[in-house]
Parts: C-alpha cells; structure tokens; sequence
C-alpha cells in the first residue's frame, strides 16, 4: 500500500483584477475522481493543506451542468461526503516527503490564490520532482509550480512539458478579462513548454516522474497514469 499526499488549496476565494473576491476552492472532481482511483487500488490518502484549515469546495463544482447532468452531480457529492481525509487535513508545513510515495494536486481557481505564492509547497514541488516520486498535477493547480524555484533562481519546472487550463478554457468560463493573470500565461513565462488540448477534452502530458492534466475532465485518467508509477 502507498501513502499518497493530496495538497489541496486552503483558500476559499480568489482575487480578480478589480479587487473581487470570487468564491471558489478546490473543484470537487478533481479531488473526489483521483481519490477514488487511488483508494480503489488499495492506497492511503493523507490531505495537506496551507496552515492545516478545513478545505472549501467550490460550489460551483457541485452543479449539473459541470458534472454531465444530476446523476453525475450527486455521485461527486456523494463522493466528497466519504472522503474523509478532506475534513482532518495536517499542516502543508508539517508535511515531510519522506512518508509519501507519490504527490498529487487537485485544482479549482483557489491555487491561485494560495499555492501559486505558498513557500512550503514551493520546496514540496522542488523536493518532489528532484526526488523522482510521481508527482500529479491537474487543471489550475500547475498554478503551484510559479512558487517552485531553485537556489538558482530558476523555476525547477523549467523545460518540462506540461499542460493545465488554458486560455481558452478560461475565456469560455467568462473569467479570463476579469483575471490578474492567466495560467497558461505564466506557465509560459517560467520556461515550461506549455501543451494544450481541446477544450474541456482530457488532455494528459507526462514528462519524467511529472504528470499534468489540462481540466477537470482530466482527473481520472491522469490518476490512472499516476497509479502506474506507484510502486
């Protein structure tokens, strides 16, 4: 059995360019999908987050329409309800990479508000891709990675291939003129070569012991890739 570590954004808004708080969180499949997968297999899920607070579900990733009708809807809530390990969450401070075997970051437009700028889970990443355990990262959580940089000076996801929500996936959301900034902008900015799919379609990327998916729909089968690389 593994013990897999879920770094799971603690905010619970995030900040638009007029100064607006959006309420928004972690988006529940994101986190439900991959949890399912990996206790399925058999494996422990530990969940960190900022400071060790409870975190916040976007509500507007409990609806329907996000989640192929009301049936799809109610088998995520049902799913954020039994996993238990979001509601007792320890300390991303406290976390010491050595008990885990993999790393996965859920998305949702919290991370970047928290993470993006997060220290702690700046060395996490950094420790985590030097060490070569699978590290997943799905939709707006590759948002983390800006706040990964090396004693160099250089983000240490430089060079990777790597995908997340894109542009126009923002823009179709009705949030990207209202952002300070955008994902796969600044993902471009560090060095990364950005690789995007069709919106809204699962889209995964692998380079090394980094696995990247570009949307919600890509949180399974970006589990699935990293239940490969479990040992």
């Amino acid at each position: 059995m593994a013990k897999i570590l879920f770094v799971v954004t603690g905010a619970d808004h995030w900040t638009l360019a007029d100064g607006t708080a959006h309420p928004t969180g972690f988006w529940a499949e994101e986190a439900v999908a991959p949890y399912e997968v990996f206790t399925a297999a058999g494996h422990q899920v530990v969940v960190a987050t900022p400071g060790g607070v409870v975190p916040t579900v976007d509500r507007g990733s409990l609806a329907p329409d996000v989640n192929g009708g009301q049936e799809g809807a109610d088998r995520i809530t049902a799913g954020l309800e039994s996993f238990e390990e979001l509601r007792r969450p320890v300390p991303l401070e406290d976390v010491d990479l050595k008990a885990y075997d993999a790393v996965f970051y859920p998305g949702g437009h919290g991370p970047m508000e928290d993470l993006a700028v997060d220290p702690d889970s700046g060395r996490l990443l950094t420790e985590t891709l030097a060490s070569g355990k699978p590290l997943g990262v799905v939709c707006h959580a590759p948002a983390a990675l800006l706040a990964a940089i090396g004693p160099d000076g250089v983000n240490v996801f430089s060079g990777y291939r790597l995908t997340g929500f894109t542009n126009a996936e923002e823009a179709q959301a009705g949030l990207a003129d209202k952002a300070k900034w955008l994902l796969q902008d600044r993902l471009v900015e560090l060095g990364a070569d950005f690789q995007e799919g069709e919106p809204w379609a699962p889209y995964v990327i692998v380079d090394r012991n980094l696995v990247t998916g570009q949307n919600p729909a890509s949180a399974t089968p970006l589990a699935e890739e990293l239940l490969k690389r479990i040992g």
